[in-house]
């Protein structure tokens, strides 16, 4: 029997009960595969993060992620619940680390700020597919139960990934954004065609001068009817507005603050930094707040 220190945190938030939230296993040597998922599972968040010891020189630490289903290579939220765990727990000054995930070995920015941290971390590399063909399009539209008209006609839809990838859906209001009700059988039918789990809708119909994007991510093929705020959906769209010219940026970097969850009474902010090259976008941090809920040990 050994125990195993698991802690209960919302990111993308300073407020318990909103923003996403995702377990942490501190001290997850040792754990089968198996074990990890039944951990995740008993957790039932939409990810849980386990921290490892560094299995080499060129890393700090290593995390993996899995869904109550699934591992996935990557997650934002959990892993600004990671790292804000593990400054908290060793008490560490602002400072870089970096971690060994399902997608490389990557840089995390720890700031410090009034006894509290924020988290900023770099994603993977960005890649943007074609936009889908137009059967493939209106059956995304019609899973997600929209109408053509209601698209914003200048967001193609098509995948976006900076580490998991995500189907970008622009629409024109927010009204309709807090409406929606997809047909959760259908998008994971589609999840195999298109061979992508997550479906990330936005609209730039924003009231806040601060709040530039508003959206909602829906992977139900992957265990995640709806996830409150996701890290690895606004940072390609980031990407993605940057791409299309549906931004203004200094040619260097462009950066912007969304908002996701409110439909779900989950509301949490995600910093977006894009650095170009040449005007195109060329990587992308995400970074936020987060705070603990609870912590607790378990016996295994």
């Amino acid at each position: 029997m050994r125990a195993l220190k698991i802690y209960q945190v919302d990111s993308f938030t300073t407020e318990k009960f909103k923003g996403n939230p995702a377990g942490v296993v501190v001290n997850a040597d040792g754990l089968t595969d198996q074990e990890m998922l039944y951990i995740a599972r008993e957790m039932n968040n939409s990810e849980t993060a386990f921290i490892f010891k560094p299995d080499g020189t060129d890393h700090e630490v290593k995390i993996r992620y899995f869904t109550p289903k699934t591992e996935v290579p990557v997650c934002g939220h959990a892993t600004i619940a990671a790292h804000y765990v593990r400054a908290i727990e060793r008490k560490l000054n602002s400072s870089t680390v970096f971690h060994k995930i399902g997608i490389g070995i990557l840089p995390v920015e720890i700031n410090k700020e009034n006894n509290d941290y924020s988290i900023m971390m770099t994603q993977g590399k960005i890649e943007f597919y074609p936009p889908f063909d137009r059967q493939v399009r209106d059956n995304i539209v019609n899973a997600i139960g929209l109408k053509a008209d209601e698209l914003d006609p200048r967001c193609p839809i098509q995948i976006v990934s900076t580490g998991h990838s995500k189907v970008m859906i622009g629409i024109k209001t927010r009204r309709k954004l807090n409406e929606l009700s997809p047909d959760m059988l259908a998008l994971t039918r589609l999840s195999k065609i298109v061979n992508c789990n997550g479906y990330f809708v936005f609209t730039m119909d924003s009231e806040q001068k601060d709040i530039l994007t508003h959206g909602r991510m829906f992977a139900p093929a992957i265990g995640i009817n709806e996830d409150p705020v996701t890290g690895n959906a606004n940072g390609p769209l980031g990407a993605y507005l940057v791409k299309h010219g549906l931004v203004k940026h200094n040619k260097s970097n462009f950066s912007f603050t969304g908002e996701q969850g409110y439909a779900i009474g989950r509301s949490g902010l995600v910093n977006v930094t894009v650095h170009l090259d040449n005007g195109e976008p060329e990587q992308v941090k995400i970074g936020g707040r987060a705070v603990i809920v609870f912590k607790t040990e378990i016996q295994i």
